[in-house]
């Protein structure tokens, strides 16, 4: 492994059959396929980076807050613009939301093709074309 890259990122989420619902359906979509699964968790992983989501007894509250301080979204390579905008058009239908609608594909500038999606427990992921 190249050292410096991301090894692995782990989501404490409030609903693991949500997560599953969005996350698994979202990370699959993007190349990603099942890693390890347990009571409380799962991840997917793809080229040795894995996305944990877990349902912890110790969570702190029961919506993520992408506006205070901490995690405001992760970002994934989506492939062409095509396959971005399939995945917009599939992604209400697994527990995702399109942010940022009055400026869709290019919330991110005039040179930046990318989808900003939030899921029903308030955590964004921006999938980015090219």
């Amino acid at each position: 492994m190249t050292r410096g890259r991301l090894h692995h990122v782990e989501l404490w989420v409030p609903s693991l059959e949500r997560a599953e619902r969005s996350w698994g359906w979202l990370l699959t979509t993007l190349g990603y396929s099942e890693h390890q699964r347990w009571g409380a968790g799962v991840s997917w992983i793809l080229e040795g980076t894995y996305v944990v989501v877990e349902q912890s007894p110790a969570l702190a509250a029961d919506v993520h807050d992408r506006l205070a301080p901490g995690l405001n979204h992760l970002a994934f390579h989506g492939g062409a613009r095509d396959e971005v905008d399939r995945l917009v058009e599939a992604a209400p239908a697994h527990g995702w939301a399109l942010l940022f609608p009055d400026s869709h594909p290019h919330a991110g500038g005039p040179d930046h093709y990318a989808a900003y999606l939030e899921n029903g427990d308030g955590y964004e992921v921006e999938v980015v074309a090219g």
